[in-house]
């Protein structure tokens, strides 16, 4: 029987990461392709008040890249580069200047988790970050919270056709 090597889990791990937001998948579009194209207007549109809007979930989704990857290092809580968690209301200013600052807030903190996956061993995956999961899990719920989110974006997108 073959042994693993201590990085095949990882490696696995890692593709999952970049067919949720930024390489091909089976599945269809991911989050960065489905951002693709998308102005600000369009970004800041909501179907309704009280609904998050395609702006919101991008950085909602920055956010939370940016947690699994505090998690797993131990970094301090209040490092994100916005004020506050989870949500953040936008747009502020609804300009392309700004749409296209959160998407590259998005970009810089997909690229540090991937930096941080890329640090790991397939044992890394078993042992608990900050919190109450292994590591293993927080990094594969980052790839489902990408693909979750890149549904409503989807969804958002479509209603802006007609």
């Amino acid at each position: 029987m073959a042994t693993r090597t201590p990085r095949v889990a990882v490696e696995r791990l890692r593709l999952l990461l970049g067919e949720a937001y930024d390489r091909p998948a089976w599945h269809g579009p991911n989050l960065k392709g489905l951002l693709r194209g998308v102005a600000a207007d369009q970004a800041a549109f909501r179907l309704h008040p009280d609904r998050h809007n395609i702006w919101e979930l991008t950085v909602h989704c920055a956010y939370w890249k940016y947690a699994v990857t505090r998690r797993i290092t131990g970094e301090k809580r209040g490092s994100f580069a916005l004020v506050g968690s989870n949500w953040f209301a936008r747009p502020i200013d609804a300009s392309e200047a700004a749409w296209r600052a959160d998407r590259e807030l998005l970009e810089a903190q997909h690229r540090r988790l991937l930096e941080v996956v890329d640090g790991l061993t397939d044992r890394d995956l078993d042992r608990k970050g900050t919190g109450r999961h292994t590591i293993g899990r927080m990094v594969a719920g980052a790839a489902a919270h990408d693909l979750y989110h890149a549904g409503q974006v989807a969804m958002l997108k479509r209603s802006l056709e007609g």
